[in-house]
Protein backbone atom coordinates (compact mmCIF):
# COMPACT_ATOMS: atom_id res chain seq x y z
CA UNK A 1 0.00 0.00 0.00
CA UNK A 2 1.57 3.37 -1.01
CA UNK A 3 0.66 6.81 0.92
CA UNK A 4 -0.59 9.55 -1.25
CA UNK A 5 1.43 12.05 -1.87
CA UNK A 6 0.81 15.67 0.10
CA UNK A 7 -1.81 18.03 -1.13
CA UNK A 8 -0.01 21.09 -2.11
CA UNK A 9 -0.61 24.52 -4.02
CA UNK A 10 1.69 27.90 -5.23
CA UNK A 11 -0.05 30.87 -4.77
CA UNK A 12 -3.45 28.95 -4.98
CA UNK A 13 -2.37 26.60 -7.66
CA UNK A 14 -2.21 22.78 -7.37
CA UNK A 15 1.37 21.96 -7.70
CA UNK A 16 2.24 20.15 -10.68
CA UNK A 17 3.81 16.97 -9.25
CA UNK A 18 3.27 17.05 -5.28
CA UNK A 19 5.38 14.24 -4.67
CA UNK A 20 8.36 15.51 -6.29
CA UNK A 21 7.55 19.35 -4.94
CA UNK A 22 7.17 17.70 -1.25
CA UNK A 23 10.61 16.32 -1.76
CA UNK A 24 11.94 19.69 -3.14
CA UNK A 25 10.39 20.78 0.49
CA UNK A 26 12.36 18.38 2.71
CA UNK A 27 15.20 20.84 2.70
CA UNK A 28 17.05 17.24 3.27
CA UNK A 29 19.78 17.04 0.26
CA UNK A 30 22.73 18.86 -1.16
CA UNK A 31 24.09 20.82 -3.87
CA UNK A 32 27.18 22.04 -5.85
CA UNK A 33 27.39 24.85 -7.75
CA UNK A 34 29.61 26.07 -10.54
CA UNK A 35 30.70 28.45 -13.59
CA UNK A 36 29.93 27.25 -16.87
CA UNK A 37 31.88 29.01 -20.11
CA UNK A 38 31.08 27.54 -23.54
CA UNK A 39 29.89 24.29 -22.19
CA UNK A 40 33.11 23.53 -19.84
CA UNK A 41 34.05 23.75 -16.20
CA UNK A 42 36.81 23.85 -14.14
CA UNK A 43 37.03 21.17 -11.56
CA UNK A 44 34.43 18.97 -13.18
CA UNK A 45 36.02 15.73 -11.74
CA UNK A 46 35.98 17.29 -8.25
CA UNK A 47 32.48 18.82 -8.66
CA UNK A 48 30.96 14.79 -9.56
CA UNK A 49 33.21 13.64 -6.99
CA UNK A 50 31.40 16.03 -4.15
CA UNK A 51 27.99 14.57 -5.51
CA UNK A 52 28.26 10.78 -5.47
CA UNK A 53 30.49 11.22 -2.38
CA UNK A 54 27.04 13.23 -0.60
CA UNK A 55 24.85 11.24 -2.46
CA UNK A 56 26.31 8.05 -0.78
CA UNK A 57 26.46 9.37 2.50
CA UNK A 58 23.27 11.05 3.19
CA UNK A 59 20.79 8.62 0.79
CA UNK A 60 23.05 5.58 0.63
CA UNK A 61 23.32 5.66 -3.12
CA UNK A 62 25.69 6.09 -5.89
CA UNK A 63 24.88 9.31 -8.19
CA UNK A 64 27.28 8.66 -11.56
CA UNK A 65 28.71 11.26 -13.19
CA UNK A 66 27.71 10.32 -16.20
CA UNK A 67 24.04 11.27 -15.17
CA UNK A 68 25.26 14.52 -13.92
CA UNK A 69 26.78 15.51 -16.92
CA UNK A 70 23.87 14.87 -19.24
CA UNK A 71 21.25 16.90 -17.72
CA UNK A 72 23.84 19.84 -17.29
CA UNK A 73 24.34 19.78 -20.99
CA UNK A 74 20.14 19.22 -21.51
CA UNK A 75 19.60 22.63 -18.75
CA UNK A 76 22.17 24.54 -21.05
CA UNK A 77 21.12 23.29 -24.40
CA UNK A 78 17.52 23.95 -22.94
CA UNK A 79 18.41 27.57 -21.53
CA UNK A 80 20.90 28.32 -24.41
CA UNK A 81 23.00 29.48 -22.58
CA UNK A 82 26.90 28.50 -23.23
CA UNK A 83 28.37 30.34 -20.16
CA UNK A 84 26.23 30.08 -17.05
CA UNK A 85 26.33 30.21 -13.28
CA UNK A 86 24.89 26.39 -12.57
CA UNK A 87 23.91 24.77 -9.41
CA UNK A 88 22.83 20.85 -9.09
CA UNK A 89 20.53 19.52 -6.87
CA UNK A 90 20.50 16.16 -5.59
CA UNK A 91 17.32 15.15 -3.08
CA UNK A 92 16.30 11.57 -1.69
CA UNK A 93 15.71 8.69 -5.03
CA UNK A 94 18.20 10.75 -5.99
CA UNK A 95 16.04 13.05 -7.44
CA UNK A 96 18.18 15.89 -8.96
CA UNK A 97 17.46 19.09 -9.83
CA UNK A 98 19.77 21.72 -12.08
CA UNK A 99 18.95 25.71 -12.46
CA UNK A 100 21.12 27.87 -14.95
CA UNK A 101 21.32 31.25 -14.19
CA UNK A 102 23.57 34.45 -15.62
CA UNK A 103 27.20 33.88 -15.11
CA UNK A 104 29.27 35.49 -12.17
CA UNK A 105 31.82 37.99 -13.80
CA UNK A 106 35.03 36.85 -14.74
CA UNK A 107 38.36 38.21 -13.79
CA UNK A 108 39.66 39.31 -9.65
CA UNK A 109 36.46 40.01 -7.15
CA UNK A 110 36.24 43.22 -5.69
CA UNK A 111 37.81 43.70 -2.17
CA UNK A 112 35.70 42.53 0.64
CA UNK A 113 35.85 42.94 4.30
CA UNK A 114 34.44 40.32 6.57
CA UNK A 115 33.09 40.22 10.29
CA UNK A 116 33.06 37.14 13.02
CA UNK A 117 30.10 35.39 14.15
CA UNK A 118 29.99 32.25 16.80
CA UNK A 119 28.79 29.62 14.24
CA UNK A 120 30.07 26.24 12.53
CA UNK A 121 27.85 24.28 9.98
CA UNK A 122 27.07 21.22 10.81
CA UNK A 123 28.52 18.58 8.82
CA UNK A 124 30.41 21.11 7.29
CA UNK A 125 32.40 18.62 5.13
CA UNK A 126 28.77 18.33 2.83
CA UNK A 127 27.78 21.36 0.85
CA UNK A 128 23.96 20.65 2.37
CA UNK A 129 20.76 22.69 1.99
CA UNK A 130 18.94 23.86 4.54
CA UNK A 131 21.97 26.17 5.57
CA UNK A 132 19.48 28.66 7.62
CA UNK A 133 22.41 29.50 9.97
CA UNK A 134 25.16 30.66 7.44
CA UNK A 135 22.20 32.52 5.40
CA UNK A 136 20.90 34.42 8.66
CA UNK A 137 24.64 35.39 9.62
CA UNK A 138 25.46 36.32 5.78
CA UNK A 139 22.71 38.61 5.62
CA UNK A 140 23.14 40.35 9.03
CA UNK A 141 26.81 41.00 7.70
CA UNK A 142 25.87 42.83 4.71
CA UNK A 143 22.87 45.08 6.82
CA UNK A 144 26.07 45.53 8.99
CA UNK A 145 27.71 46.84 5.98
CA UNK A 146 30.11 43.88 5.35
CA UNK A 147 30.45 41.60 2.88
CA UNK A 148 30.96 38.21 4.32
CA UNK A 149 30.12 36.67 7.70
CA UNK A 150 33.45 34.43 8.95
CA UNK A 151 32.68 31.54 10.99
CA UNK A 152 34.55 30.89 14.13
CA UNK A 153 34.00 28.57 17.14
CA UNK A 154 32.90 30.12 20.48
CA UNK A 155 37.15 30.02 21.50
CA UNK A 156 37.64 32.19 18.05
CA UNK A 157 39.25 29.29 15.54
CA UNK A 158 38.29 30.13 12.46
CA UNK A 159 36.96 27.80 9.83
CA UNK A 160 35.37 29.35 6.65
CA UNK A 161 33.26 32.01 5.70
CA UNK A 162 29.47 31.79 5.12
CA UNK A 163 29.80 31.02 1.20
CA UNK A 164 33.34 31.39 0.98
CA UNK A 165 36.65 29.69 1.84
CA UNK A 166 39.64 31.74 3.25
CA UNK A 167 43.08 31.48 2.63
CA UNK A 168 45.41 33.55 4.75
CA UNK A 169 49.25 34.92 4.06
CA UNK A 170 52.10 35.19 6.72
CA UNK A 171 54.41 36.28 4.45
CA UNK A 172 56.36 32.94 3.71
CA UNK A 173 53.13 30.43 4.03
CA UNK A 174 50.05 30.26 2.47
CA UNK A 175 47.50 28.79 5.10
CA UNK A 176 44.02 27.54 4.95
CA UNK A 177 42.35 26.98 8.25
CA UNK A 178 42.42 23.59 9.85
CA UNK A 179 38.84 24.17 11.17
CA UNK A 180 35.67 21.74 9.62
CA UNK A 181 34.69 23.39 6.64
CA UNK A 182 33.57 22.58 2.91
CA UNK A 183 36.32 21.74 0.59
CA UNK A 184 35.33 24.37 -1.54
CA UNK A 185 36.27 23.15 -5.41
CA UNK A 186 38.31 26.59 -5.83
CA UNK A 187 40.25 25.42 -2.66
CA UNK A 188 40.95 22.65 -4.10
CA UNK A 189 42.38 23.43 -6.95
CA UNK A 190 44.40 25.87 -5.74
CA UNK A 191 45.96 23.62 -3.10
CA UNK A 192 47.30 21.83 -5.99
CA UNK A 193 48.71 24.37 -7.66
CA UNK A 194 50.68 26.60 -4.90
CA UNK A 195 52.42 25.01 -1.91
CA UNK A 196 50.05 25.35 1.50
CA UNK A 197 49.71 24.31 4.47
CA UNK A 198 46.62 23.62 6.38
CA UNK A 199 46.71 24.77 10.28
CA UNK A 200 44.91 26.37 12.89
CA UNK A 201 44.30 29.98 13.00
CA UNK A 202 42.15 32.28 15.36
CA UNK A 203 41.08 35.27 15.77
CA UNK A 204 44.19 36.44 17.86
CA UNK A 205 46.47 35.20 15.42
CA UNK A 206 45.17 38.16 12.23
CA UNK A 207 47.75 40.30 13.43
CA UNK A 208 50.16 37.90 12.43
CA UNK A 209 48.96 37.40 8.90
CA UNK A 210 50.19 39.87 5.90
CA UNK A 211 47.18 39.05 3.52
CA UNK A 212 43.85 37.09 2.96
CA UNK A 213 41.75 35.92 0.39
CA UNK A 214 38.58 34.18 -0.17
CA UNK A 215 37.60 32.07 -2.88
CA UNK A 216 34.40 30.15 -4.10
CA UNK A 217 32.88 29.07 -7.20
CA UNK A 218 31.46 32.92 -8.53
CA UNK A 219 35.83 34.49 -8.03
CA UNK A 220 38.47 34.92 -5.56
CA UNK A 221 38.82 38.23 -3.72
CA UNK A 222 41.15 39.68 -1.72
CA UNK A 223 40.10 40.36 2.04
CA UNK A 224 41.04 44.16 3.27
CA UNK A 225 39.59 43.95 6.75
CA UNK A 226 37.84 41.08 9.57
CA UNK A 227 36.51 43.14 11.94
CA UNK A 228 38.86 45.81 13.28
CA UNK A 229 41.99 44.25 11.76
CA UNK A 230 42.87 45.49 8.65
CA UNK A 231 44.93 43.84 5.55
CA UNK A 232 46.60 45.28 2.62
CA UNK A 233 46.10 43.73 -0.69
CA UNK A 234 49.34 41.80 -1.93
CA UNK A 235 49.38 42.49 -5.42
CA UNK A 236 52.27 39.68 -5.80
CA UNK A 237 50.24 37.17 -3.66
CA UNK A 238 46.86 37.35 -5.53
CA UNK A 239 48.79 37.47 -8.66
CA UNK A 240 50.12 34.32 -7.93
CA UNK A 241 46.25 33.03 -6.91
CA UNK A 242 44.85 34.57 -9.97
CA UNK A 243 47.51 32.87 -11.92
CA UNK A 244 46.89 29.47 -10.66
CA UNK A 245 43.40 29.41 -10.97
CA UNK A 246 43.51 30.63 -14.76
CA UNK A 247 45.79 27.92 -15.31
CA UNK A 248 43.17 25.38 -14.71
CA UNK A 249 41.98 23.45 -17.62
CA UNK A 250 37.81 23.79 -18.63
CA UNK A 251 36.40 20.33 -18.29
CA UNK A 252 33.95 19.57 -21.53
CA UNK A 253 30.43 18.71 -20.05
Amino acid sequence: MTTAPPHIEIDGDPAADPALLATLMSGYGHFTAMQVRDGRVKGLDLHLARLDGATRELFGQELPGRRVRALIAGALKTSGQRDASVRVYVYEGPRIAVTVAPPAPDGPGAPRRLTTVEYWRPAAHIKHLGGFGQSYHLEAARRAGYDEALLTSPYGEIAEGAITNIGFWDGSSLVWPSAPCLDGIAMLLLRSRLESVSRPVTLADLPGYRAAFTTNSRGISPVTAIDDVTFAVDEELMGRVYSAYDSVEWDAL
